[in-house]
């Protein structure tokens, strides 16, 4: 069911769905007090976990490390005026167990920037939202899909 918006709220399993197909999300966390925002390739863990590649000596391992972050992903067709957004809310860790480390780096997400010291961080998916809009649908009272 679409709202008077034109948006469609995802249930957790199709906001999953849609996240495992995205390359790259964003990161939201608080840098210097103040709201961050970084584009990161990731995969999911097949615990619903974002997980991320990072240098272990990155400003992001260190600043995300314990605290509760957003991660966001999307797609947008402007063409068909069709898009979705969903949003991770949960715990950032860095992976420290060895054997842990050991099968991420065999399936976990490839660093986009290699470095010859990476770490593994993971989201937990404590929260899930998502919307979605379909070509068509109206947006406050404009037809979209003229």
């Amino acid at each position: 069911m679409y709202s008077n918006d034109g948006f469609r709220e995802l249930d957790r399993q199709e906001c999953l769905r849609l996240l495992a197909k995205a390359p790259v999300g964003r990161v939201v966390h608080t840098r210097h007090a103040l709201p961050a925002v970084l584009p990161v390739n990731f995969c999911l863990d097949p615990d619903s976990a974002v997980l991320l590649r990072t240098a272990s000596d990155s400003e992001l391992s260190r600043a995300i490390d314990g605290v509760v972050v957003a991660f966001e992903a999307d797609e947008v067709d402007a063409v068909a005026h069709s898009a979705w957004s969903v949003v991770v809310t949960g715990r950032a860790t860095v992976v420290t167990d060895l054997a842990e480390h050991g099968r991420l780096s065999r399936t976990g997400p490839r660093s986009w920037v290699p470095s010859p010291e990476e770490v593994f961080i993971r989201i937990e998916a404590e929260l899930v939202t998502g919307r979605e809009l379909v070509g068509g649908r109206t947006l406050y009272g404009v037809d979209l899909s003229s």
